[in-house]
């Protein structure tokens, strides 16, 4: 038999750029001496999307934004920005950029000089930083706000003058780190719209970091639930909310009821920790109408009425054994603490571990 050359070993060939996850993080840990903020965080992050981190203090959440970030080096794990490995880059040299809580502007200098201050560093030309904050702060409509000073701007304005000192220098990576959490109320849902729909505008992914429940379900592509440093549940926030996965995710993810033991057993008919959201329950003060078809049903006595304007809240202590909260839209007046029947469809039963 003829002698055969040896085969050269074939690379494999790399990923499409279009397929690469902007953000991957495998087996990551942070460890600070006995406290393990972050352990064992697997995840992948697609270019383009809108991605929260969704937890309480303490989770590991701003650790692992910090690590991406290039701010805190990884116990172990790797580190991946679009297919390369940055796990032991400094910050300034990653492709990456991060807006604060505290958006951190110099005060005497005007909006158009903040946004320019990266590119200042960077030494890039005056002409073309001066041409790139003024696209950035048009991204952000703030291209009227240039000569002002920061002391001059409402809270929202600060933001997004931070927002597009970030954006000036076009990172593939943005990274926020509750950068809403100073706002009052109502500026804060308004901008939470906002920095949405900037991001669909300027197309990079965005990163997000929060403990805020509703921010997350009101902006996020997906949402990443953190509790103890590992992720709980990764999906869309309709995913996330409609079916936790966990007993943790139900109850940190919005409201939910968690029925088990003989409760369970007696109303939904098999053993198991289920979860019911209070918005999903009809409440009825005629306790002998049949069940429908697809429902589950139990019957018990309301304890306590809260009114909250545009909807009442009940909590009910189930014959069966439990207590559920329902809340119902305030059309047809409140009903007085007695007895009830409760039902639901029997999808909305959802077993969480």
């Amino acid at each position: 038999m003829p002698n055969q050359a040896p085969t050269e070993p074939r690379e494999e060939p790399a990923a499409p750029e279009s397929t690469r996850p902007a953000i991957r993080l495998s087996g990551l840990r942070k460890h600070f001496g006995d406290v393990h903020a972050v352990d064992g965080v697997d995840l992948d992050i697609p270019p383009g999307e809108f991605f929260s981190m969704l937890g309480p203090s303490g989770s590991g959440k701003t650790t692992v934004l910090r690590m991406i970030a290039g701010f805190e080096l990884p116990t172990e794990g790797t580190i991946e920005l679009d297919g390369h490995d940055v796990s032991r880059l400094a910050p300034f040299e990653r492709d990456v950029n991060t807006v604060f809580q505290d958006y951190a502007l110099f005060p005497h200098m005007t909006v158009q000089q903040n946004v320019e201050y990266g590119l200042r560093v960077k030494r890039v030309p005056k002409h073309e930083r001066r041409e790139r904050a003024v696209e950035a702060l048009k991204t952000v409509r703030l291209e009227d706000y240039g000569s002002r000073k920061p002391t001059q701007l409402s809270g929202g304005q600060r933001q997004r003058v931070a927002l597009a000192r970030a954006l000036v220098n076009r990172p593939k990576v943005l990274l926020l780190d509750e950068p809403l959490g100073a706002l009052d109320l109502k500026l804060r849902q308004a901008m939470q719209l906002e920095l949405k729909q900037i991001q669909r505008d300027v197309g990079i992914t965005f990163v997000f970091v929060t403990h805020d429940q509703d921010e997350a379900l009101t902006m996020s592509d997906r949402i990443a639930v953190f509790n103890n440093g590992r992720i709980e549940q990764v999906g869309p926030p309709e995913e996330v909310y409609e079916r936790p996965a966990s007993a943790f995710v139900a109850g940190f993810v919005g409201t939910s009821n968690l029925l088990g033991g003989r409760g369970a057993e007696s109303v939904i008919g098999r053993p198991g920790l289920f979860s019911i959201r209070p918005e999903k329950i009809r409440i009825d003060g005629d306790l002998a109408g049949p069940a429908a078809a697809g429902d589950t049903s139990a019957t018990g006595t309301v304890t306590d009425v809260v009114y909250a304007g545009a909807t009442v809240r009940y909590s009910v202590a189930l014959d069966a054994g439990g207590r559920l909260s329902v809340v119902r839209q305030n059309t047809d007046g409140v009903l007085e603490a007695g007895r009830v029947r409760l039902s639901w469809r029997d999808e909305h039963s959802f077993q969480v571990q």
